[in-house]
């Protein structure tokens, strides 16, 4: 064999197994990215019993009742919203915070908030709560404790209307209350 022939088919086997490199490096990416989700559910479900699992099953109900809660609270007050807190990996927790829209990035504890605040809070989260409602689940009455002396006039009446609202929906709804002007009204 000529060492031009030599050369020529050292180099078409070199090119071989280049080509067969990079079909090894294309398939070792497709699965990795295909490993990658095995991974992560084995990180969920495979501690504590699948509690790690459980909980981030847990933040996705969270999600949808922070979503409905903060529909009812835009009716509510314009200023607050309700936000999820995240982990340190970016993954949804089950704890949440409220979101002051007249101080942009101001995220506030519940306990920071006034008493008519909290309560309008809570009862954006009730009702949020009874928005999810099916047909295992049905949450047909709603039952408040008091709160309502806690309001302004105005806010008063916005809280009431989304009562009356949940009302000619077909759900009942219960206050308990010692405000003279929600008894007349009721």
């Amino acid at each position: 064999m000529k060492p031009h022939d030599e050369a020529h088919e050292l180099f078409g086997a070199l090119r071989r197994s280049s080509e067969r490199a990079a079909e090894l490096a294309a398939a070792r990416k497709r699965l990795d990215q295909e490993a990658s989700v095995w991974l992560r559910l084995d990180r969920l479900i495979g501690t504590n019993g699948g509690r790690a699992f459980q909980e981030f099953a847990q933040s996705l109900n969270l999600q949808r009742l922070i979503d409905h809660a903060n529909g009812h609270l835009r009716r509510l007050s314009q200023r607050y919203k309700l936000v999820q807190k995240l982990d340190k990996n970016d993954q949804p927790t089950l704890d949440f915070s409220v979101e002051d829209l007249w101080q942009v990035g101001s995220k506030l504890g519940l306990r920071s908030l006034s008493g008519g605040e909290r309560f309008l809070v809570s009862l954006a989260l009730a009702l949020g709560l009874s928005d999810l409602r099916n047909r295992t689940l049905p949450v047909e009455t709603l039952l408040l404790d008091e709160g309502f002396g806690t309001l302004d006039q105005e806010t008063l009446e916005v809280a009431l209307g989304a009562l009356d609202q949940l009302q000619s929906d077909g759900r009942r709804v219960g206050i308990i209350s010692h405000v003279a002007g929600l008894k007349e009204r009721i």
